[in-house]
């Protein structure tokens, strides 16, 4: 049975210090402990939906090529020939014929890594094809969301997104697909992002727009610790989802009904993804950071693909609201990120309203601690 309450604190709650915001060996840490050991959200599956198409992502530094192989299974391949250490993929995304070619000595090798050909090796004593496959990542797929470790010892523990199965189910996340990416570069910590995306407090502020469609004090949560946080807002009485016109010409995606069709679902999971459930669509935050006061964002839309083939089918709406709302948010998001960098900064208190940023915070410094 599912629980909502409303987000609170504790007394004496507070904000991190400023650390965790600007500091190098905290990025450096960061990188070590949370995105080069933790599962890792790259994206919705339907970017490879065919053998052979691929993308490249960047985790804690690594590259690597996302690409569907010729089984059907979605394979997360090292960006590295075995041969002399040369990137192999150079384009962000595309598509492979059956083949990925080293444009240096033309090493191939399989949509699953395995090594095909190498030039001139043959007469080299001792030589054996099979012992210079491209080296894997971990790669979990769940509910369409694929997820990359580059730490092995995770493969038999699930995501963190796997908490979210049941609604995943009624948005049917498996069967949509992208409509629309846009990329950000944002000059804040990824953390930051995070905080922003956790809370309301600032919305009637910031958003004008979303406000007019959200109450602000409307959010409910049923994760309120871990790596997974965050519930739902509602929908004021005329709006029917958060678009530019707070209507929408699409049906209800999946199987939502009752009460789904009044809320509008927001959670974070840690440490790289933000979900957000609308009635008609679905859309997706997947963090990149860059450098202490540097992340890359790549926002995606998600549809029904029966609606997405229909005549006049648009998703401008939902895209151009969001669109404005991230911006909003990622301008305040480099402010505060220029306020903690200051001498003047020290850790301030957290209203009711920002419950789940205290959360964030806790299940922050307990992963920064694991050894």
């Amino acid at each position: 049975m599912e629980t909502f309450v409303p987000p609170t604190v504790g007394a004496h709650a507070r904000t991190l210090d400023a650390r965790w915001y600007v500091s190098e060996d905290a990025f450096r840490t960061e990188r070590s402990r949370l995105f080069g050991r933790d599962w890792i959200c790259v994206g919705h599956e339907s970017r490879v939906e065919q053998a052979g198409d691929y993308f490249v992502a960047t985790i804690a530094g690594e590259s690597l090529i996302i690409v569907r192989d010729g089984s059907g299974a979605v394979r997360a391949l090292y960006n590295v020939c075995r041969h002399r250490g040369t990137r192999l993929c150079e384009s962000v995304d595309g598509h492979l014929i059956g083949s990925i070619q080293c444009p240096y000595h033309a090493w191939t090798y399989a949509l699953d890594g395995a090594l095909l050909a190498a030039r001139n090796m043959a007469d080299v004593p001792g030589f054996d094809r099979a012992d210079y496959p491209l080296k894997r990542a971990a790669v979990q797929v769940i509910e369409g969301f694929v997820f990359v470790s580059l730490d092995d010892a995770l493969l038999d523990v699930e995501p963190a997104l796997a908490a979210l199965h049941a609604h995943l189910v009624r948005w049917n996340s498996v069967g949509l697909r992208e409509a629309r990416r846009i990329t950000y570069d944002v000059a804040c910590n990824w953390k930051l992002v995070f905080q922003n995306y956790s809370e309301c407090y600032h919305c009637p502020v910031i958003h004008p727009q979303l406000d007019k469609l959200s109450p602000s004090d409307s959010g409910r949560n049923d994760f309120c610790e871990g790596a997974v946080l965050g519930g739902y807002s509602e929908l004021r009485p005329l709006a029917r989802s958060l678009t530019t016109t707070g209507t929408s010409a699409r049906p209800l995606i999946g199987s939502v009904d009752g009460d789904d069709v009044r809320r509008v679902y927001y959670y974070t999971i840690f440490p790289s993804l933000l979900l957000s459930l609308h009635p008609d669509f679905v859309m997706i935050h997947t963090m990149r950071p860059i450098a202490p006061n540097r992340t890359e964002i790549e926002c995606a839309w998600l549809f029904d693909p029966v609606e997405m083939e229909k005549p006049g089918f648009d998703p401008t709406d939902a895209v151009e609201f969001w669109d404005v709302t991230n911006r909003q948010d990622w301008r305040v998001s480099e402010l505060t990120q220029a306020g903690v960098a200051s001498r003047a900064y020290e850790p301030g208190p957290y209203a009711n309203a920002e419950g789940l940023l205290h959360a964030f915070d806790r299940h922050y410094l307990r992963a920064m601690a694991a050894e």
